[in-house]
């Protein structure tokens, strides 16, 4: 017979974006603030782009739906919740 022990209950913010558990957003999430280089902001750059990028794959999702394409809808669904939960994380 096989246990399982799960390692304790995680932090409410891992269960809501599943996407904070990843090791590779602590990259993302160490990005600068502010470059003087490029003289942005570069989190706050790519946020806005992903915020977009959720909105026009929401958009085409709809447009799948309506011209009977489930699989394509849901394809850009899925892109558009990742985008957000991206975006999200870069809070």
């Amino acid at each position: 017979m096989t246990v399982y022990v799960t390692p304790g209950p995680r932090p409410l913010a891992m269960v809501r974006n599943p996407l904070l558990a990843l090791p590779t957003f602590r990259s993302l999430q160490a990005l600068p603030t502010h470059c003087r280089h490029c003289g942005g902001q570069p989190r706050d750059l790519l946020r806005q782009l992903l915020l977009e990028l959720r909105r026009d794959c929401f958009a085409r999702a709809e447009h799948s739906w309506l011209t009977h394409k489930p699989g394509m809808a849901v394809y850009w669904k899925v892109i558009g919740v990742l985008a957000g939960h991206t975006a999200r994380a870069l809070r």
